[in-house]
């Protein structure tokens, strides 16, 4: 009896021990799943091959030289886990934006958590660049503006 005792204590300091450990590695809060990491770094790629200048007037709220401010609007796809062919393409959401030009177009991960069960939401969105112009148009069609660094 006195044995098993002493066995729990043991389990019970290793489990604490291995607890306060877990993040010694590396910051608790660092990102855990790399893959949205390189969607970031796609991101940014993208911005930079479009031109520095759409990238300033998005985030500063400034027009630039090469034409109007654009912004960015987003919808989720729809797609639900466990479903296979569940969401909308960018190119069939796009027809909702009928009349409005869309300058760039992606499709991604919203970036938040969301619970993993069969028939809840993925959490991927398409994403959409405006001119800020149309910005209350595609609002009215219910998409959301995009803000930098979600």
């Amino acid at each position: 009896m006195e044995a098993h005792r002493i066995l729990v204590a043991v389990c019970f300091v290793l489990i604490g021990s291995a607890s306060l450990s877990a993040c010694s590695s590396r910051p608790c809060r660092e990102p855990r799943m790399p893959e949205l990491d390189q969607t970031q770094a796609r991101t940014s790629e993208a911005k930079t091959s479009a031109g520095a200048n759409i990238g300033t007037a998005t985030q500063s709220g400034s027009p630039d030289e090469t034409g109007p401010l654009k912004v960015r609007v987003y919808k989720s796809d729809g797609s639900r886990q466990c479903e296979k062919r569940t969401g909308r393409s960018v190119e069939s959401m796009e027809r909702e934006l009928a009349g409005i030009p869309v300058h760039h177009r992606e499709k991604r991960s919203d970036g938040l958590m969301h619970i993993q069960v069969c028939g809840s939401p993925t959490g991927m969105i398409n994403i959409y660049e405006i001119d800020s112009s149309n910005l209350k148009k595609a609002e009215e069609r219910g998409f959301k503006k995009w803000e930098e660094g979600r």
